[in-house]
C-alpha cells in the first residue's frame, strides 16, 4: 500500500515557492498600477488641451476668455476617471499676441490626486503639458 497525501516538508516547499513568486510579482504589479494611474492623468491633460484649443478656435482671439478653471472647457464627467477628477488638474494660461506660432500659451498640470484614493503611495509628484505638447515631470 502506498502513502496518501503530502508530507509536511512538501507542503512547506510549495508555500515557500508561492511566497517567493509573490515577493517578485508584487513590486512589478505595483509599478504597472502606478503607470496606469499616470496614464489616466496624462490622458486628462491631453483632453483639456484639446478642449482649450477647440474653444479658442471657435471663439477667436478677441472673444476668448482665459480661464484657469477646467470647468470652463469641460464638464465634470469629461474628466472623471478612476484616479483623477477635475479638481486634480491645474491650468496656467495667457494670451501672447506677439507670438506668431500660437498666441495662446498654457500649461496643464496633474498632480497627486485629492480624492480618497490618494492614500496610495505614489512615486511621482505629477506631470505638466504645455501648449507646444511638451511633457515635464513635476
Amino acid at each position: 500500500m502506498g502513502k496518501n497525501g503530502f508530507t509536511m516538508i512538501e507542503l512547506m516547499v510549495v508555500v515557500l515557492i508561492i511566497a517567493v513568486l509573490a515577493a517578485i510579482l508584487v513590486p512589478f504589479m505595483t509599478a504597472r498600477l502606478e503607470s496606469a494611474r499616470w496614464a489616466e492623468g496624462k490622458a486628462g491633460c491631453g483632453t483639456l488641451a484639446t478642449a482649450i484649443r477647440a474653444t479658442y478656435a471657435e471663439q477667436g482671439e478677441e472673444d476668448f476668455v482665459t480661464s484657469t478653471s477646467p470647468s470652463t472647457y469641460l464638464t465634470e464627467s469629461d474628466l472623471r476617471g478612476k484616479y483623477f477628477s477635475m479638481d486634480d488638474y491645474t491650468i496656467i494660461m495667457s494670451l501672447v499676441p506677439t507670438d506668431t506660432e500660437f498666441p495662446l500659451h498654457y500649461t496643464i498640470s496633474v498632480g497627486q490626486p485629492t480624492s480618497p484614493m490618494s492614500v496610495v503611495k505614489w512615486t511621482k509628484k505629477g506631470y505638466s503639458l504645455d501648449y507646444k505638447g511638451d511633457w515635464k515631470d513635476l
